[in-house]
């Protein structure tokens, strides 16, 4: 069985984290607590957003700066589906690739309640939000010609991201007994426990509703 079957993977259910390298050194990086995501990125998106509201001086820069804000949280919650369905759900026949996978992904499948493996470790998130930085730089500061607008669609896309890592660790972790996000766990859960090919939002329903793939209720 590859390891990057996800509804064939077995759900392990012991407290003791499934281990990955023999390594204790990369062993290490594999593992994180939530809050060290937000010491990492939450004062990123506050100098972003601050820094373009100091700037923005009229009415009407500040409401485009917000505006900016807002698409860059668009712009997270899509690409948190389409990361979640098309790339962590990627099943690869090569095994070395399915090894890859497995550490992305697979291995929250077969252990979806341990606590150290529900955010990205920095090692990676580190990286990638200066390729999504040079992405927003790219595409809103040289192609549409909006340089100042760059840094807080990119504040509004971490803040979304920042929203979704926490969400994820509430869902796994957290009672949340009321209303929408009463909805949220126990839509997340299902695709860990009857559907993983369906519900591929974890932080909003919405995409899959667009896409389809939101999971039939049982």
């Amino acid at each position: 069985m590859a390891k990057t079957t996800y509804a064939n993977l077995p759900i392990n259910h012991a407290e003791t984290p499934i281990r990955l390298f023999k390594s204790d050194f990369l062993e290490f990086f594999t593992h994180i607590h939530p809050a060290v995501v937000l010491l990492l990125f939450a004062p990123v998106v506050l100098f972003f957003l601050i820094r373009a509201i100091l700037e923005g001086g009229s009415k009407a820069a500040l409401f485009l700066v917000f505006a900016a804000y807002a698409a860059g949280i668009l712009v997270w919650s899509l690409s948190e589906y389409f990361l979640h369905r098309f790339v962590f759900h990627y099943e690869p026949s090569q095994p070395w690739l399915q090894r890859v996978w497995y550490l992305i992904h697979g291995v929250h499948h077969e252990q979806p309640q341990c606590k150290t493996r529900l955010v990205m470790p920095p090692i990676l998130s580190i990286p990638l939000s200066f390729l999504f930085y040079g992405l927003f730089r790219l595409t809103v500061g040289t192609i549409l010609g909006l340089p100042r607008l760059s840094g807080p669609a990119f504040s509004g896309f971490l803040t979304g991201y920042l929203a979704y890592d926490m969400l994820h660790y509430a869902e796994h972790h957290l009672s949340m007994r009321w209303g929408f996000l009463k909805y949220l766990k126990r839509y997340h859960l299902r695709h860990h426990y009857k559907n993983p090919n369906h519900g591929f939002g974890v932080s909003s329903p919405v995409w899959d509703v667009v896409f389809r793939t939101k999971p039939k209720e049982s």
